[in-house]
Order: structure tokens, then sequence, then C-alpha cells
């Protein structure tokens, strides 16, 4: 079900790498990601909810490689105290999340310093109104407005097939509520991965464990300066001499 449910998304760009094998993967690959943190993890717990579908989900990879976890591992070896909890659920549309939002929200053991949303495109796979899509988003984001909690929105695409009139009302949500409700925006999620066949799944979709490390690398900056800042501590004087 969920690969019928995904398989129109080969219509997007990665339609380009879809006829091409992969290339053999070198004898050693090493991400990022695995090197040794640089700076030492320090300050308070940075409390992350990665809130979606399958992409953050970690669809048909193995445990820890999912996105959360790896952008994790990249914001604790920039030396942030990062803790990333996964709430994505496959086949989520707009509406699903808005439906589970109150409860995933109530359920996490600490609140939230940022919601990072990768939601849309189950509804664009399935043709749903764009104005539904956006009406969701909207109300996803003025819950976490009422909340006082900063999101960062992962942007997507129509596919092609779907038409220009569909992608001129597609298109525009995700950079239109972020400007609306100040939150950050990566335009398009998968970019890091387009026109690469070997960092995507066989399905043509999901990104492979190095196409995760991929996307990570091009936002975890933007995911470190969307986290509030953390006011330092002021300096203590000198006690007086006796």
């Amino acid at each position: 079900m969920q690969s019928v449910r995904f398989a129109a998304l080969a219509a997007l760009a990665l339609l380009s790498a879809c006829d091409r094998a992969a290339p053999p993967a070198p004898a050693e690959t090493q991400s990022a990601v695995d090197a040794p943190p640089a700076i030492p993890v320090m300050g308070p717990e940075r409390p992350i909810l990665a809130f979606g579908d399958s992409l953050l989900a970690g669809y048909g990879l193995k445990d820890g490689e999912s996105y959360p976890a790896r952008l994790e591992a990249a914001l604790r070896a920039r030396g942030i105290n990062a803790r990333i909890a996964n709430a994505g659920v496959s086949g989520d549309t707009t509406a699903a999340g808005l439906q589970r939002l109150d409860f995933t929200l109530n359920s996490q053991t600490a609140r939230p310093e940022l919601v990072i949303i990768s939601l849309g495109g189950n509804d664009m796979l399935r043709g749903l109104p764009p104005a539904e899509t956006r009406a969701n988003l909207e109300q996803i984001l003025a819950r976490l407005r009422e909340e006082k909690i900063p999101a960062m929105l992962l942007g997507m695409l129509a596919a092609p097939n779907l038409g220009k009139d569909y992608a001129a009302k597609f298109n525009p949500i995700y950079p239109t509520l972020a400007t609306k409700y100040g939150a950050v925006l990566v335009p398009f999620f998968l970019q890091p991965v387009i026109d690469k066949p070997d960092l995507i799944q066989p399905d043509h979709v999901h990104p492979t464990a190095l196409g995760i490390d991929e996307i990570v690398a091009a936002t975890v900056d933007d995911v470190a300066d969307a986290l509030p800042k953390v006011p330092k501590a002021p300096n203590t004087p000198n006690p007086p001499k006796p």
C-alpha cells in the first residue's frame, strides 16, 4: 500500500534518475555526520520534535538512519545538546498530521524548542486540493505559534504530471506560510538527492542512508539557526580580596 501511495512521486525531478543504474559505491564511505565531534557537546538539552510523514519516519532505513536520528548526530557534532523526538508517520497527509498534533505535543517529555514539519507530499500524490493542504498546514503553524514554539517547514514541490495549474497552487504554499508564521523554510527538502540515483532507494522516492546524510548536511545549519538562542550566563565577578 505504501509503495503504491508513493509511486507517483517518481514523476518529480527524480524521474531523470529512474532509468539509470546506480553507480557502484566506493569501497569506503564515511559521512561527515560520523566524524568525531570537533566541539564538545555542552549546555542544556535542546528538545526538538520532528513531525511529519515517511521522509521523517525513516521509511526503508535501519534504526538510527532516519533524518531525525542523523540530524541529531550532526547537531551534537556541532556541540549542540540536541534530542530529537521522531514523530514521523508514513503515509500521513496534512489532515492526519493536524489531527494528531495536540496528542503528539502533549506526549513529549519536554516542551520542544523547535518543531520540524514535513507534511504535504502525500496530499500532492493523492491530488488533494492545494487549498486543503494549505489550510491544514496553516492550522498546524497557528497552533505552534499559539504555544510559542518555533517551526521549520520542509518544503515539497508538485510532481510535473499534475500539471502547471496544480503546481501554481501547491508550490507557493510553503514559502507563503513560512513568511506568514515566521517559520524557517527549506524550499525543497529532497533537493540534495535529485539526479543522484545512488542516493535514492529502489522505489525512486525515498532517500538511502547516504542520501539522508546529504540532506542533513544541507539543512543542519538551518536547524541550528532556528533553535532559540540560549542566553549566556552572566560573568561572575571575582570575590573581593580580604
